[in-house]
């Protein structure tokens, strides 16, 4: 406990010293823009770029020293759906990536008609659209670079937002300013929460929901507690004893498995979905690096994968996607994995410090994983020789280790906004008003709980994957507030959304839609002197047309 409070102490101040430094050195500045993005994500990025396409001041205040967030953090194997719905700058992101690889230069370690060229069931590198939807960390986070100097983008990196009571100013239902940890203070006309975790627009005052909606709230079937529902391939599909001592409950149960019952099936809960880092892995011997023994390494932990590996389990490298130059997009598959299951419950919310807290515990799991498969003696043997071939790329996340930047947040806070929406909007079984993006990926949750069922054998819950009839449109209604909490905020990335049907629309794709969508209506809305709910549609429909974006089939 001593050590955990320690840690906790050190990371706070590892995350504010600087801050509290500056302030010394540097008097705080003012900043103005007409509209002011916080986060660093691709919608953020997305979302900048359109702003000043269309003549608007913008600055972008991001806590993450990398642009991108996901897509340039190691998730290069796309979730797209159906391609034909991604548009306007969204899908010039990936048509800069086709170019990119068209170089003879970008493939170093790998020949380019070595690459097998597929991905989520159509071609990576797609010619007769040009575009590039399965690629390396490093490509993506030029591309968002580029974009950055091509619009001479004001970005201020590492400025954390001070998420206490006086961190914004509001007045009349509109935010006038928020400040950072450094003391900056940010002046706009429109405001735009492009973070995954929804922290402005939690310090707004805006309603928002962290976990799971029972069924009955919007008379969903996939929403709530999913026990003994297994749609992916990653349960336990035969019995495994959670106990130290195999069948012995009184020897206390294994690392990784809650003590607590799952819950009735259907219900509500706080928990959400595993988080886990998208690791890029080589297997080229120029341009890998073993894993080492990480910190606090216990074999202990893994004694459950050991289990489903005596049970004849054989599918570890089944989500090694390959992207180019010999490297993966490494996912989490199977009963126990890269996902750490029920360890992200109180990050939505959480500390500056705790968050940092959560991260360096995911980072330790996934790394003690890699060695124990690399390493240790129950590891059946062929994948013992296997994973030999596999390390951490010395070309990728050079200042952090050769590690990804960037934590997969697969679900955060989801605001409660001026449209939810649902389980049959993300399916495509209704018509949803005054669309400003599509979908179609699958609606797609990862396990929430890791726990002992009454027969006295482990299992996960609350993994589906439930495909749309057809693409579906993404109301404007769902990246607004209600107006009477903020009217001049715009939310893209945290939208308005039940936890079943955000599993569809947390798409990296879908939020650099939704970031363009913000930022036009953002600026209209400036134009017109109207808040953003009150901006008439039409207009917004013109615009977003003209830029090419997909609305609806």
């Amino acid at each position: 406990m001593k050590k955990q409070k320690l840690l906790t102490w050190l990371i706070a101040i590892s995350i504010l010293l600087p801050s509290y430094t500056s302030k010394k050195i540097n008097l705080a500045s003012i900043r103005q823009a007409d509209v002011i993005i916080y986060g660093g994500t691709s919608a953020a990025v997305i979302a900048a770029v359109q702003v000043k396409k269309m003549g608007k001041t913008v600055i972008i205040v991001s806590p993450d020293k990398h642009l991108g967030g996901l897509s340039s953090g190691g998730l290069g194997f796309t979730d797209t759906g159906n391609k034909e719905v991604i548009g306007g700058l969204s899908r010039e992101f990936y048509q800069r990536l086709y170019q990119h690889y068209q170089k003879t230069e970008s493939w170093q370690w790998q020949k380019k008609d070595e690459y097998g060229n597929k991905g989520q069931g159509t071609p990576a590198l797609d010619g007769t659209n040009r575009t590039m939807w399965i690629f390396e960390p490093h490509a993506a986070e030029q591309v968002f670079e580029d974009f950055a100097k091509e619009n001479n983008l004001t970005i201020y990196r590492n400025e954390w937002l001070d998420r206490s009571a006086k961190g914004m100013v509001k007045e009349s239902g509109s935010i006038r300013s928020f400040r950072t940890l450094s003391g900056n203070v940010y002046q706009g006309k429109m405001f735009i929460d492009a973070t995954y975790e929804g922290d402005l627009m939690a310090l707004a005052g805006v309603k928002y929901h962290v976990g799971r909606e029972a069924n009955s709230v919007y008379g969903e079937k996939w929403n709530g507690v999913q026990t003994e529902v297994f749609q992916h391939g990653h349960h336990f599909k035969t019995k495994i004893s959670p106990y130290k001592i195999a069948n012995d409950p009184k020897s206390g149960l294994l690392p990784e498995v809650s003590d607590k019952p799952a819950g009735e099936y259907g219900s509500g809960d706080n928990k959400i979905q595993a988080y886990c880092f998208r690791m890029c892995l080589s297997n080229h011997p120029d341009n890998r690096i073993p894993f080492a023994k990480p910190q606090g390494y216990d074999p202990a932990r893994y004694e459950l994968y050991a289990r489903v590996f005596a049970a004849g389990w054989r599918e570890t490298f089944d989500k090694f996607d390959p992207i180019p130059n010999r490297k993966t997009d490494t996912n989490n598959h199977g009963p126990f994995s890269t996902d750490y299951i029920g360890k992200n419950y109180d990050y939505p919310e959480a500390t500056y410090a705790r968050r940092q807290q959560i991260i360096k515990e995911h980072e330790l799991y996934q790394k003690g994983l890699m060695y124990f498969l690399q390493n240790d003696p129950r590891v059946p043997a062929d994948v013992h020789e296997k994973m030999q071939q596999w390390g951490l790329p010395k070309d990728e996340f050079k200042d952090n280790g050769n590690w990804p930047h960037q934590l997969y947040i697969r679900e955060a806070r989801r605001m409660i906004g001026e449209f939810v929406m649902k389980e049959a909007d993300a399916l495509g079984k209704t018509k949803v008003p005054n669309p400003v993006g599509m979908g179609s990926y699958a609606l797609d949750a990862h396990n929430a709980q890791r726990y002992v069922k009454p027969d006295g054998f482990v299992q996960n819950e609350g993994d589906i994957g439930v495909h749309p009839d057809k693409p579906y449109s993404i109301a404007y209604g769902s990246i607004l507030p209600k107006e009477s909490e903020c009217n001049n905020l715009l939310v893209p990335v945290c939208i308005s959304s039940s936890h079943i049907a955000y599993g569809s629309i947390r798409m990296e794709p879908v939020f650099m839609i939704l970031g363009q969508s913000a930022a036009t209506a953002a600026v209209l809305a400036i134009e017109n002197n109207v808040s953003p709910q009150k901006l008439p549609y039409e207009k917004l429909q013109t615009f977003l047309l003209k830029d090419k974006q997909r609305l609806e089939l």
